[in-house]
């Protein structure tokens, strides 16, 4: 197994540096994703690009139409990958190394220092940005992982021979006993559900197939062979308003959203105990419910007629986002019976309530309606066989490394892999970092993680390249 730090240390360094200067909120990837970009072609690579559809992206289940993606600003974000070929690239398999380049946005009062300044500890290592840990050091990884092989092999990786993108970066081979291809990925959009990854599943941006994909998220060098789905939904909740001095002629809302709340409180610890699953039974709660943004009433003086809230919904591996949703609507369907059955909440401004397509759809009367309607991009489950070969020939390089739990898990997050795995390419999730750190203010990761990470990648592929010949 190569030694990173010894081989590209400090190149290693300096590209994850670099890529966290970029402020890669939204929808601002485009300047990083070039920069990555001629890296690769630096090194050797031959290079794609490409980008999103929003009619072809519609047509996905995960996503609404193309008008409501028309904010995404689709078009106008590029995913970029390199290739490198080895012997008879057609002869042997296809990896791909996957990671994102957007991250999510930053309130930098919250941090210690500027978020998009990286910084090192005193002794170098451990690495502070936005995008340290979800996941731009995992990129750079990906890619010096990739150049290991191409030493190991006898390939030259590195120096610019001009090429475009698609046209041939490989630098003469020298002899090798691996055939087939590694492509380093970087894509867009993750973080607002994964248009740079689905884009690439659906419509294949190679001249060439793909058998399997690894996406270096955040696993503490965990083998993640599971992944969680949630629905994105909104509740909404319309009473009447009222002056304040006059606060018995209106309805409010806010009675009714607390035994919302307390509903979806209920339905979580209910799913907690009656959805299982082998891989998930170290988290005490497997299919988190989080009501994140609550919007209630227009002024302070007045009675809150209106309210919405954005709910997130876990979905277990094997599960639809469709069945968890007709669950969620069926519980607060038990709170409008309740209500019309007067069993509310008396003498506190509650009339009876119903539940629509909208908060406009009422029961006739001054009763309130409750609307549930899903919003943004869904996210399904994915889970691959723990016997793929690519799982195993993770688990073989994490021995390899001395890393002692090589056992598949699952994670309660999501993640690009689900769109590979949908399209037949298994898909396994591993890399440095913790997903405690990621979306944090003073977001940091261990470099020590990252050099190891990127020697199991760099082994991982040359085994599973080794064995497809």
């Amino acid at each position: 197994m190569i030694d990173l730090e010894s081989a590209y240390g400090e190149e290693l360094r300096e590209l994850a540096e670099e890529l966290c200067r970029f402020d890669t909120t939204g929808g601002n990837e485009r300047l990083a994703q070039e920069y990555f970009r001629d890296r690769l072609r630096e090194y050797g690579f031959e290079t794609y690009t490409w980008t999103g559809d929003a009619e072809a992206l519609a047509a996905h289940r995960s996503f609404p139409s193309a008008a409501e993606l028309v904010d995404l600003s689709i078009e106008e974000r590029p995913s970029v990958a390199g290739v490198l070929e080895f012997g008879d690239p057609d002869r042997g398999r296809t990896l791909v190394l996957n990671g994102h380049m957007d991250v999510v946005p930053v309130t930098p009062e919250h941090w210690s220092g500027a978020p998009f300044e990286p910084r090192w500890t005193e002794k170098g290592d451990r690495l502070t940005a936005r995008g340290a840990a979800d996941m731009k050091s995992q990129l750079a990884a990906c890619l010096f992982a990739a150049r290991c092989v191409a030493e190991e092999a006898g390939e030259a990786a590195g120096g610019d021979d001009g090429s475009e993108d698609g046209t041939g970066g490989n630098a003469e081979k020298g002899v090798s006993d691996l055939d087939g291809r590694i492509v380093v990925e970087s894509v867009a959009g993750e973080e607002q559900g994964g248009v740079g990854a689905a884009a690439a599943a659906m419509e294949n941006p190679y001249p060439f197939e793909r058998d399997a994909a690894i996406v270096a998220e955040p696993t503490d060098l965990r083998v993640v062979t599971a992944i969680e789905g949630c629905l994105m939904g909104q509740v909404s909740i319309e009473g009447r308003s009222a002056h304040a001095a006059r606060r018995w002629a209106g309805k409010s809302v806010l009675p009714l959203f607390e035994r919302v709340r307390q509903a979806f409180c209920d339905l979580e610890t209910e799913r907690s105990e009656r959805v299982s699953h082998p891989l998930y039974e170290r988290f005490e709660t497997p299919w988190p419910i989080v009501i994140g943004r609550v919007e209630a009433g227009s002024w302070a003086s007045n009675v809150p007629g209106t309210l919405t809230a954005d709910v997130r919904v876990g979905v277990a591996p094997g599960e639809s986002v469709d069945d968890v949703e007709a669950e969620c609507r069926a519980r607060l369907a038990g709170i409008a019976n309740d209500d019309e059955a007067g069993e509310g909440d008396a003498g506190t401004d509650v009339a009876g309530a119903t539940v629509g397509a909208d908060a406009g759809e009422r029961d006739g009367g001054d009763g309130r309606a409750i609307g549930f309607e899903r919003f943004g991009i869904q996210f399904d489950s994915a889970e691959i066989d723990a016997e793929e070969p690519i799982v195993g020939s993770l688990r073989e390089a994490m021995a390899a490394a001395d890393l002692e739990d090589t056992h598949p898990t699952g994670e309660t997050y999501g993640a690009d892999a689900r769109f590979y795995t949908d399209a037949g390419i298994p898909s396994v999730v591993f890399g440095p970092g913790r997903i405690e750190q990621a979306h944090f203010p003073d977001e940091s990761i261990r470099w020590p993680d990252v050099l190891l990470a990127g020697e199991v990648l760099a082994e991982t592929a040359r085994r599973y390249l080794s064995a497809g010949t």
